[in-house]
């Protein structure tokens, strides 16, 4: 599925419409990560949380101690 633009719209289009049997109204009204969940494909392929990856989060969105004015969500 992936090409130059990212997408392989043809290879979709048929998957979607012929193989899914979505009308061309259904199929246009999907999200790439709706499509992807009714191909039983992944979407982004972003596959599991590495460690690295992690490790970056947390350095970018470090955690910080509560204050007694937070409120609780």
């Amino acid at each position: 599925m992936n090409r130059a633009d990212g997408l392989d719209w043809p290879g979709l289009m048929r998957a979607g419409i012929r193989g899914l049997r979505l009308t061309p109204e259904q199929f246009w009204g999907l999200t790439p990560a709706e499509l992807a969940l009714m191909l039983g494909i992944e979407a982004g392929g972003a596959g599991a949380m590495t460690r690295r990856r992690l490790a970056d989060l947390a350095a970018r969105f470090p955690d910080r101690a509560a204050q007694d004015n937070d409120e609780i969500i």
